[in-house]
């Protein structure tokens, strides 16, 4: 009996890290292969970026757990830290337009152009700090995470006017968390532009996925 708890455990969990969160429906579904390979590929970009800034360096760390609840790194409980986060976020998003995705220890929330931003603009959308405030809740609670910031674009125009449109949209979203009394020294902010797109450029629907910032939350670990 033992055992088959621990199998039916080991392939539930599984399923969720390959399950996507339907943010309209509320339902749970699976992300087609491409997808999923698309945004992992994206979280292991930020991942990368995030680990060869900090490599030389403990001082953001010890900075974050001398402010967090407790003051001590996760440690082994890693995954159970980010389960209980990556519920509360579900929560609190449902029905927003905002996917909650799991790669990992890592949690992303992707944040479609279209709802997060002014038309033709890098302000914030009135009718979207509402979802922003119930993150920064969440944010609070959870305060042993580095809260990576990344804003994307589709391929339409200049590489360099994208990448400055996405760094201004990752930058509004940044700051207006870091309003809610989050500490700075979590955030990094990451201007992609074009070059981690999430579908086919070529298409409308692949262009209206490609404009969007996401959010990366990356648990602070022991040195």
């Amino acid at each position: 009996m033992i055992k088959s708890l621990i199998s039916l455990t080991a392939v539930a969990l599984t399923l969720t890290a390959c399950t996507t969160f339907d943010a309209y429906t509320g339902e749970s579904k699976m992300s087609s292969t491409a997808k999923g390979a698309a945004i992992g590929a994206s979280v292991a970009a930020v991942a990368a970026y995030i680990g060869n800034k900090d490599a030389s360096s403990d001082k953001r760390r010890d900075r974050i757990l001398k402010s967090a609840a407790g003051g001590a790194a996760i440690g082994g409980g890693i995954g159970y830290y980010m389960d209980h986060q990556e519920a509360k976020l579900r929560k609190q998003l449902r029905g927003t337009g905002v996917s909650v995705e799991r790669e990992g220890d890592n949690i992303n929330l992707i944040m479609p152009g279209d709802i997060t931003f002014e038309n033709n603009s890098s302000g914030i959308s009135g009718a979207f700090f509402p979802v922003l405030d119930s993150v920064a809740l969440v944010l609070k609670e959870y305060d042993k995470t580095i809260v990576a910031v990344a804003g994307h674009t589709d391929s339409v125009g200049s590489n360099s006017s994208n990448k400055a449109l996405s760094q201004k949209r990752a930058s509004s979203v940044a700051g207006y968390l870091k309003s809610k009394k989050i500490l700075s020294e979590r955030f990094e902010i990451i201007a992609f532009g074009e070059t981690q797109p999430i579908a086919d450029n070529g298409t409308a629907t692949g262009r209206d996925a490609n404009r969007r910032v996401e959010i990366t939350l990356l648990p602070v670990q022991e040195g």
